[in-house]
């Protein structure tokens, strides 16, 4: 049975999470409704489909919502995705994970239209064996639709399956999907928020300094690789 390391993206591996509070709260305002970006950068991490309704109260399919929607991914792939860099030893890590043999795969509530660019921004797009976004769910996280698509590419089980993500919508999505998860702070939320992460690592540079001693090491131990 293959091994899979299931990957979030924005908050893990690139430093965008503020750029997506700031993208919806203008999109939000440039329709006319005033919304909190406190409550918007703690919705990060939902899909659209989610976090709409909750910070707004609007139905997330309904026409003004669809709109909000759309130019929040006009102003962020304009105004904010050009300048995005990656956090510290995101390639390391990935490769380091290739060297263990894992499958890498990203599960992101990415547009799909801007996983791309953020996977070339994160420098390992060449690195991957498969990805899932939010064009291959129907529900986004926490809902466990996203991990549950990304475990299949893997063709691994959940328990040779590990995610790292960055929020408490990555820790219930990946808890309800059978794996366990490495937590990491980068994004923005603390240890306290990420309860349930089987570990957590302040980014993925402090993963992948004392990963002989994490959970992807053990795994892969008891496998016989290490």
């Amino acid at each position: 049975m293959p091994r899979a390391a299931i990957l979030d993206v924005d908050g893990t591996l690139v430093d965008s999470n503020d750029a997506h509070a700031q993208a919806w709260v203008t999109a939000f305002n440039e329709a006319g409704i005033d919304v909190s970006y406190d409550r918007v950068r703690r919705a990060i991490g939902m899909g659209g489909d989610k976090l709409i309704p909750h910070v707004s109260g609007l139905t997330a399919d309904s026409k003004p919502a669809r709109r909000i929607s759309a130019r929040r991914g006009e102003i962020f792939r304009s105004e904010f995705l050009p300048h995005l860099t990656a956090f510290p030893k995101v390639r390391d890590l990935v490769e380091q994970f290739l060297a263990d043999e894992y499958r890498v795969v990203i599960a992101s509530s990415a547009e799909a239209d801007e996983l791309d660019p953020l996977l070339e921004i994160a420098g390992i797009a060449d690195l991957l064996h498969g990805r899932s976004s939010s064009k291959d769910a129907d529900r986004s996280k926490p809902d466990p639709d996203i991990v549950v698509a990304a475990l299949h590419r893997s063709g691994a089980g959940p328990a040779e399956a590990i995610m790292v993500g960055d929020t408490p919508y990555d820790v219930a999505a990946a808890l309800a999907a059978g794996i366990e998860i490495v937590g990491v702070e980068s994004g923005g939320w603390g240890s306290g928020d990420l309860q349930g992460a089987t570990e957590v690592h302040t980014g993925v540079a402090d993963l992948y300094a004392h990963y002989h001693d994490s959970l992807f090491a053990r795994l892969a131990a008891a496998s016989g690789l290490r």
